[in-house]
């Protein structure tokens, strides 16, 4: 089944004239990335989830402040549960007062509002403010960390595990590029009205002005967060997303040896990634991809579709050369539950499958009565004799 109408003739015909026609009609190769000086790093396609570059995406490596963005992860969600407010403070204890490294320089004994808290971890990277919030959450630095591991598994962040809000060194704390895409993914789509915090330049506190360290927010106006990291051991780390023409990429690269090389390798790739693809929503959750037939059902039909939006990122120039395929599991027999998985949509660029979905009823079919089943037995019998 071809994604769009299409007339099978004109299609013949027109693949006659590319062949014959001169080579500078042909369709270019896409160029191999950029060449980026990292540990590992991954450019993820927000809609689609398909990555248009990697290298080494799911190699285990310190977070250093990235780990920041589950930190706030984890308060968005008990914000959104109820259990939190922006405007609830929080008592600022001496373990969160005494806590190295970037700081939003809160005070010990001090009430601090939960909205303030946020934007110093998210614009400041506020090591004090991390663990004050997770002391808050948690009751101790150690039980929010176990919700931030709860929150990872249920991301699919399968080579993460957090020990710490703050992302200070420690053998046991890992993550890596793709768990890093993901977990930034999720809290764009999760929370976009918080999401405006990550593209704040500065932010001031105590009469203290801090600036944010990601340097693509000044020099790419198409980029709107999300956090960076540095410790000696894991090197200079950045996560980043940008938005152009409808298209949202998240890059993340690891593991670089200093601030301007983690910003220039990250506009290198989302550069690469908005030039050379582009991506599309082929389906939404709910279209009636195809209707079929029914054996033994009240209704002699159902329509087949997909539970969620298909979104396909690809080469510019190809989306003509799409397919979508419908494979069935075999005949569909009443009775049929609501979005009961029949088969499998598949999207096809040069004979190779680049996504793929369930096939599910859009409705319910109930047996039909006797009679009906007795008939539709009879003509499945016939037609399997006969090969109809």
């Amino acid at each position: 089944m071809i994604v769009k109408p299409s007339k099978l003739i004109f299609r013949t015909l027109l693949v006659l004239m590319l062949l014959c026609a001169a080579p500078a009609f042909a369709q270019a190769p896409v160029p191999a990335p950029p060449s980026i000086g990292a540990s590992s790093y991954i450019l993820l396609d927000f809609h689609s989830l398909q990555a248009v570059a990697e290298s080494d995406p799911d190699l285990q490596v310190e977070p250093a402040s990235i780990t920041k963005l589950m930190t706030s992860y984890v308060a968005f969600r008990e914000i959104a549960n109820g259990n939190l407010a922006l405007d609830d403070t929080v008592l600022i204890s001496e373990q969160a007062w005494r806590t190295p490294g970037s700081r939003m320089f809160v005070e010990v004994g001090n009430r601090v509002r939960v909205e303030d808290l946020l934007r110093g971890i998210i614009i400041q990277s506020g090591n004090d403010a991390s663990v004050a919030i997770a002391e808050h959450i948690g009751g101790s630095e150690e039980v929010f960390a176990s919700m931030m591991n709860e929150q990872a598994r249920a991301l699919g962040m399968v080579n993460t595990h957090y020990v710490n809000s703050t992302g200070l060194p420690d053998p046991a704390q890992l993550t890596s590029a793709r768990d890093s895409a993901l977990l930034a993914r999720a809290l764009i789509k999760e929370f976009p009205d918080f999401y405006g915090w990550y593209s704040e330049r500065e932010f001031t506190f105590n009469d203290i002005r801090q600036h944010n360290r990601n340097r693509l927010l000044w020099r790419d106006p198409s980029v709107d967060g999300l956090k960076t990291g540095h410790t000696s051991s894991a090197g200079y780390c950045l996560v980043t997303s940008a938005s152009r023409d409808g298209m949202r990429l998240i890059s993340v690269v690891m593991g670089t040896a200093s601030e301007e090389a983690r910003a220039t390798a990250s506009q290198a790739l989302l550069n690469y990634g908005f030039r050379f693809f582009e991506t599309y929503q082929l389906y939404e959750a709910g279209d009636e991809l195809r209707r079929e037939r029914v054996w033994r059902g009240s209704d002699r039909e159902v329509a087949l579709g997909i539970a969620e939006d298909l979104f396909v990122t690809i080469p510019r120039g190809r989306y003509d050369a799409l397919e979508a395929r419908l494979e069935l599991e075999g005949d569909l027999v009443a009775p049929l539950a609501a979005d009961q998985q029949v088969g499998e949509l598949k999207v096809v660029l040069d004979s190779e499958t680049i996504a793929q979905r369930p096939l599910v009823t859009r409705q319910a079919v109930d047996q039909a009565g006797f009679f009906g089943r007795t008939a539709d037995g009879f003509r499945r019998w016939v037609g399997g004799l006969f090969g109809d």
